[in-house]
């Protein structure tokens, strides 16, 4: 079990580096996002596993509340930045596809 304490360090260590995602994802560095995003679900799985029924006083559970805002913000952000690249990558791997699926059925020109 952790502490109170502990619980919060870790929801600013996730704060820190969802906001490093943001800056990854701004940067197009899709390798460093990915990096990040396992980072940041090492902590999410932590606090699954030691802290779900922890209960917070009024003053960490505040702070909690306004960490999980901002990390929702940054989520928000990321998906609005990689959305569009995610759409283009589908499109590129369809058009792969339909690619193979046209030199498999009249071969190759």
């Amino acid at each position: 079990m952790m502490t109170a304490q502990q619980v919060m360090s870790t929801y600013q260590a996730m704060e820190s580096l969802t906001a490093q995602m943001v800056g990854a994802a701004e940067a197009s560095d899709w390798d460093q996002l990915a990096e990040l995003e396992q980072r940041c679900a090492a902590h999410v799985q932590t606090l699954k596993n030691h802290a779900a029924d922890l209960p917070m006083s009024g003053e960490h559970r505040v702070a909690k509340i306004q960490i999980i805002r901002k990390l929702l913000d940054d989520d928000r952000k990321i998906r609005d930045l990689t959305m569009p690249w995610m759409a283009h990558l589908s499109a590129m791997i369809g058009s792969t596809r339909s690619q193979s699926r046209l030199v498999n059925t009249y071969g190759a020109v």
